[in-house]
């Protein structure tokens, strides 16, 4: 982890970042646009065409997220184990590809939730190797940018994919099944970009090959790298699911039709400031950028606990966003950085595992407050949460 008198990389000496990492940011942004033209319309599609109940839509969900999650730690290990990460990463994508037809066909909500397991073993198969392929692409010192960059046209699909179902919706009359074939073209475009356009680097002859189920191998992930992991499980407990900031929405008078609008809006944020961030990363000191964006998400929280009246609400939205983008592409580069280069694979499982463990038992702990307390008391919580994760991290920058 860099310290706080790490020095900028001059602009005449900083190389630029090499193609294959465009490419895995595009085959992020392709595949984000194909699931997002479904996830952002399924729960309706549920519940007004197949006429499920609330309580399928949340079962479906949460299998779904919690089947990635699992899978996650196992693709991880299995890239460090074999040595290869592309092979891993094509499969992921090739399968969220695949899931993309069966919710266009689907006529039951079984058949839903075994797309979405699908799609959800895909992206738990190609998370974890991709992020280590990002981190074995880019050249050490511009890892942040790299990981910014990958994470901001990521973001650029979680919006252009709602934004355009919406569109999709209103001109072919609310026809979801016709929105959904749509999605199957991004989505193969997604699993062609990264079989052509990215080249999986060789392993350099210094970096051993392990079994990182063995507990010896375990054992070389330093501290550095477990202060990583628990900083970001306290950071996902602190920041729920972006859901609330939609309910929050709908308080404040939103349109049911217009509530994609909330998540459109954070997205840009996100996107325009993840690259930035990512770049500031590479010259300054990880621990300090983490407190600035703990900062942001605790001005959020304050702001969308005001109350419901649109001031407040969309400067907690571009707050959110804000956040994101100064944090997310950052704990992968700090994993990155601290983590054997023989064992990031594994590294990134474990992170993402904790780390998603957490964001459930937050979001659960959310609504939990929302309904008995109400909406500012959630916001309260998320805000002192993000405190503590704060004090944390100024403990370790001292």
């Amino acid at each position: 982890m860099k310290d706080a008198s790490s020095a900028p990389t001059p602009a005449a000496a900083r190389p630029k970042l090499p193609a294959a990492i465009w490419m895995l940011g595009f085959v992020s942004l392709l595949m984000d646009v194909s699931s997002e033209l479904i996830h952002s319309l399924l729960p309706v599609f549920l519940v007004t065409s197949l006429g499920a109940g609330a309580l399928a839509v949340g079962l479906i969900e949460g299998a779904a997220e919690a089947t990635a999650l699992i899978v996650k730690v196992f693709s991880g290990a299995l890239s460090d184990y074999w040595g290869k990460r592309k092979p891993l990463a094509v499969l992921g994508y090739g399968l969220g590809a695949i899931s993309k037809p069966l919710f266009a066909l689907a006529t039951s909500s079984g058949m839903v939730l075994g797309a979405r397991l699908i799609d959800r073993v895909g992206k738990g198969i190609r998370g974890a190797p991709r992020d280590a392929l990002v981190a074995d692409i880019a050249p050490p010192q511009m890892r942040g940018a790299a990981f910014g960059l990958r994470q901001s046209l990521d973001t650029v699909g979680a919006f252009l994919g709602p934004l355009l179902a919406m569109g999709l919706m209103l001109l072919w009359a609310n026809d979801f099944r016709a929105v959904f074939w749509v999605a199957i073209i991004p989505g193969f475009l997604s699993v062609a970009l990264l079989f052509f356009g990215v080249r999986e680097p060789e392993r350099p002859p210094g970096i051993p090959v392990l079994n990182p189920i063995q507990r010896e191998n375990l054992r070389l992930l330093p501290r550095a790298y477990w202060w990583v992991v628990g900083i970001g499980a306290l950071f996902a407990l602190a920041r729920f699911s972006e859901a609330f900031l939609v309910l929050r929405a709908l308080d404040a008078g939103l349109p049911v039709a217009y509530t994609p609008l909330v998540l459109i809006g954070m997205n840009v944020v996100y996107s325009l400031t993840a690259y930035p961030f990512g770049r500031l990363a590479d010259g300054m000191s990880h621990a300090r950028l983490l407190a600035l964006g703990l900062v942001v998400l605790i001005g959020a929280d304050l702001a969308l606990a005001r109350g419901a009246d649109w001031p407040w609400l969309v400067a907690g939205i571009v707050l959110w966003g804000l956040h994101m983008g100064m944090s997310q592409g950052l704990l992968a580069t700090m994993i990155a950085d601290t983590a054997p280069a023989a064992l990031r694979g594994t590294a990134y499982g474990v992170f993402n595992l904790v780390s998603g463990i957490g964001l459930l038992v937050a979001s659960a702990f959310a609504g939990l407050l929302w309904e008995s307390l109400g909406a500012s008391w959630t916001f309260h919580a998320g805000a002192a949460l993000a405190g503590a994760t704060l004090l944390a991290v100024l403990m370790r920058t001292r």
